[in-house]
């Protein structure tokens, strides 16, 4: 299955367990421990973050700010609406990657609201 209602939200890239993502017009650098290849980072964006979370060797971590970066901005998929900022432990308080969830309840509650 694929989210197809996504527009502000982008995996650009991954390499060397991280991730380069963009929400909305903020573009972040997250570790994932899932992306275990070391590709050639040739997309400007990587230099052109507004922020990159960066771990502590004692757990947790923080945002290391390159741009302004809002305290809260909001993204849309689909007919949602969500609230982000920049949390830590890395998150953003969304999980893009549930978006086919979304969708998957969307449709279960516009059928039974039809009945």
């Amino acid at each position: 299955m694929r989210a197809a209602a996504w527009k502000d939200y982008e995996l650009i890239d991954t390499s060397g367990g991280e991730r380069l993502e963009r929400w909305d017009n903020i573009i972040l650098i997250r570790p994932d421990p899932q992306i275990i290849w070391n590709t050639p980072r040739k997309n400007p964006l990587w230099r052109e973050a507004h922020a990159r979370y960066q771990r502590s060797n004692t757990g947790g971590g923080r945002w290391q700010e390159y741009q302004k970066v809002p305290s809260m901005w909001k993204i849309r998929y689909g007919e949602l609406t969500f609230q982000l900022k920049t949390m830590g432990f890395k998150h953003t308080g969304i999980f893009p990657e549930q978006a086919v969830n979304w969708d998957f309840a969307m449709k279960k509650s516009a059928r039974r609201a039809a009945l």
